[in-house]
Protein backbone atom coordinates (compact mmCIF):
# COMPACT_ATOMS: atom_id res chain seq x y z
CA UNK A 1 0.00 0.00 0.00
CA UNK A 2 0.99 3.67 -1.12
CA UNK A 3 2.29 5.62 1.55
CA UNK A 4 0.81 8.61 2.56
CA UNK A 5 3.15 11.91 1.93
CA UNK A 6 2.85 14.41 5.16
CA UNK A 7 2.24 17.80 4.54
CA UNK A 8 4.97 20.26 5.22
CA UNK A 9 4.95 23.73 5.83
CA UNK A 10 7.69 26.68 6.91
CA UNK A 11 7.71 28.49 10.77
CA UNK A 12 7.88 31.81 9.95
CA UNK A 13 10.62 32.26 13.12
CA UNK A 14 13.18 29.51 12.16
CA UNK A 15 12.64 29.15 8.60
CA UNK A 16 12.67 25.37 8.64
CA UNK A 17 10.28 23.10 6.94
CA UNK A 18 8.98 20.95 9.26
CA UNK A 19 5.71 18.11 9.34
CA UNK A 20 2.52 20.28 9.58
CA UNK A 21 1.07 18.74 12.49
CA UNK A 22 4.10 20.08 14.72
CA UNK A 23 3.50 23.91 13.82
CA UNK A 24 0.89 25.87 15.07
CA UNK A 25 -1.28 28.06 12.66
CA UNK A 26 -2.00 31.67 13.77
CA UNK A 27 -4.91 33.09 10.93
CA UNK A 28 -6.03 36.55 10.31
CA UNK A 29 -9.16 36.27 9.08
CA UNK A 30 -10.96 37.78 6.03
CA UNK A 31 -12.23 40.23 9.13
CA UNK A 32 -8.53 41.51 10.14
CA UNK A 33 -8.77 39.59 13.44
CA UNK A 34 -6.14 37.41 14.16
CA UNK A 35 -6.74 33.90 15.84
CA UNK A 36 -4.74 30.36 16.65
CA UNK A 37 -6.09 27.96 14.17
CA UNK A 38 -6.05 24.73 15.80
CA UNK A 39 -7.71 22.69 13.34
CA UNK A 40 -5.83 24.68 10.35
CA UNK A 41 -8.45 24.47 8.31
CA UNK A 42 -10.06 27.87 8.93
CA UNK A 43 -10.08 30.50 5.48
CA UNK A 44 -7.66 33.69 5.91
CA UNK A 45 -3.98 34.63 5.81
CA UNK A 46 -2.33 31.58 8.37
CA UNK A 47 1.39 31.43 9.37
CA UNK A 48 3.13 28.85 10.60
CA UNK A 49 5.17 28.59 14.11
CA UNK A 50 7.17 25.79 15.36
CA UNK A 51 5.30 24.44 18.76
CA UNK A 52 8.07 25.38 21.03
CA UNK A 53 8.00 28.61 23.92
CA UNK A 54 11.63 29.68 22.65
CA UNK A 55 10.48 30.08 18.95
CA UNK A 56 7.44 31.72 20.33
CA UNK A 57 9.10 33.66 22.79
CA UNK A 58 11.08 34.82 19.20
CA UNK A 59 8.45 35.34 17.59
CA UNK A 60 6.65 38.18 19.69
CA UNK A 61 10.50 39.97 20.66
CA UNK A 62 10.98 40.03 16.80
CA UNK A 63 7.19 41.09 15.77
CA UNK A 64 7.21 37.93 13.21
CA UNK A 65 3.32 37.37 13.10
CA UNK A 66 2.89 40.64 13.16
CA UNK A 67 4.93 41.00 10.08
CA UNK A 68 4.04 37.99 8.04
CA UNK A 69 0.01 38.87 8.90
CA UNK A 70 0.44 42.16 8.36
CA UNK A 71 -1.90 43.62 11.00
CA UNK A 72 -1.11 44.09 14.82
CA UNK A 73 -0.91 40.70 16.61
CA UNK A 74 -2.47 40.86 20.27
CA UNK A 75 -0.53 39.76 23.31
CA UNK A 76 -3.03 37.25 23.95
CA UNK A 77 -2.55 35.23 20.95
CA UNK A 78 1.60 34.72 21.78
CA UNK A 79 0.12 33.52 25.52
CA UNK A 80 -2.51 31.01 23.64
CA UNK A 81 0.21 29.67 21.84
CA UNK A 82 2.21 29.11 24.94
CA UNK A 83 -0.71 27.88 26.69
CA UNK A 84 -1.06 25.15 23.45
CA UNK A 85 2.84 23.95 23.46
CA UNK A 86 2.08 23.27 27.92
CA UNK A 87 -0.81 21.56 26.65
CA UNK A 88 1.35 19.15 24.12
CA UNK A 89 3.89 18.91 26.28
CA UNK A 90 1.92 17.43 28.87
CA UNK A 91 0.10 15.16 26.65
CA UNK A 92 3.56 13.71 26.13
CA UNK A 93 5.17 13.41 29.04
CA UNK A 94 2.27 11.35 30.62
Amino acid sequence: MKKKKTPLRKCVVTQEMKDKRSLIRVVRTPEKEVVVDRTSKKSGRGAYVTASLEVIDEAEKKNVLSRHLNVMVPANIYEELRQIVREQSEGTSS
